[in-house]
This record gives C-alpha cells, sequence and structure tokens, in this order.
C-alpha cells in the first residue's frame, strides 16, 4: 500500500526539507523511493532518519510543489501533523533512479483527530501529483484529469482547498505557457 504525507528530513547542518511523497507500507518496513538527485535522498542517506507527517491541510501538499515549503517543524515534526512516525534507514536498495530506502518506525506519536477527507482535498492531492510530474505526461492528460477534479473540488472545498488548488493551477499555466514558447 501507498501513503501520501509529508516527509521532512535534516541534513547534518540542520536545514529541514519537506517534501510530499508516497511511501510504500511493507508489512513493519516503511519503503521511501526518492527520485535521484533530490534532498530527502540525500539527507536520508547523510542522516539515516525522517519523520513521516500525516497531514489533512492539503496546502502542505500543493505548497511543497509550488515553492511554499515554510511550514513550521519542531524536530522534524510539522506543527499542523495529525500524527506523525520518526523513522530510521535501516538497509538501501541501490537503483540508478530511485533507491528504496527501507526504514523501520522508531515511535508514532498522534497529536490530533483524524476528522475525515473530502473530496476538494483529494482532488487537491491528486493535483499535486500531477504537478510533480508535468514534465513525464502529456498536457492532455493532464488538462482531462484536472477537469474531473475540479468536480469534486467545486462541491466540498472549503477555503485551504481553494488557496491550494490555485497555487497548483497557477503551476500549471506557468509551465503551458513555457510548452507554447519552446
Amino acid at each position: 500500500m501507498i501513503q501520501e504525507l509529508i516527509v521532512t528530513t535534516q541534513n547534518s547542518a540542520g536545514q529541514v526539507h519537506l517534501a510530499p511523497m508516497g511511501i510504500h507500507l511493507h508489512g513493519e518496513e516503511i519503503h521511501i523511493l526518492p527520485f535521484r538527485p533530490s534532498t530527502t535522498l540525500s539527507n536520508l542517506l547523510e542522516t539515516r532518519r525522517a519523520v513521516l507527517n500525516y497531514c489533512d491541510d492539503v496546502r502542505i501538499f500543493a505548497g511543497c510543489l509550488t515553492g511554499r515549503r515554510n511550514w513550521k517543524t519542531h524536530d522534524l515534526v510539522l506543527e499542523s501533523a495529525l500524527a506523525y512516525s520518526e523513522v530510521a534507514l535501516v538497509h538501501i536498495e541501490d537503483d540508478a533512479l530511485r533507491p528504496r530506502l527501507i526504514c523501520n518506525i522508531q515511535r508514532t506519536v498522534n497529536q490530533s483527530p483524524f476528522r475525515g477527507f473530502n473530496r476538494a482535498q483529494y482532488a487537491v492531492l491528486e493535483a499535486s501529483i500531477l504537478v510533480s510530474r508535468l514534465s513525464m505526461l502529456p498536457l492532455e492528460k493532464i488538462d482531462s484529469e484536472i477537469a474531473y477534479l475540479r468536480i469534486g473540488l467545486e462541491k466540498t472545498a472549503g477555503e485551504r482547498e481553494l488557496e491550494a488548488w490555485g497555487w497548483l493551477m497557477s503551476e500549471i499555466d506557468v509551465f503551458r505557457q513555457e510548452k507554447t514558447h519552446e
């Protein structure tokens, strides 16, 4: 199973990095598969630790993909995380494109109750994934997916979801303009 969450890592100089990521659950193991090159990969290899932040504020996912990474953390934990798991790197399966970093959970903490998702949160999460793959997917595919996702967004969005959606649509618009000027 894959879970979408925010992975926080830190380099040896203490700089914190946030990355939205789909992590793979395999029994008691957590598999993190960052692309090369990436800050998450470098930090995990350097410090051998990360925090998996379980959040329902989709602005964090959209924000990380659109240059808005100033989300408050304390000891790698997102201030707005509903729960988090501290993980330690125990094994690396190397790969030229996406190494598999196998981690064990050291500790999990619940900070706040999960009150459920609405369709707009799902739409923003899926649109975030599309934005992360802009250079890999044809624009027609992106446009058709966005059109479908917009249905749920328009029916259920609150202020946070609308703000995040706007950031993502701006990113797609910039990408589209760059493609037309190539």
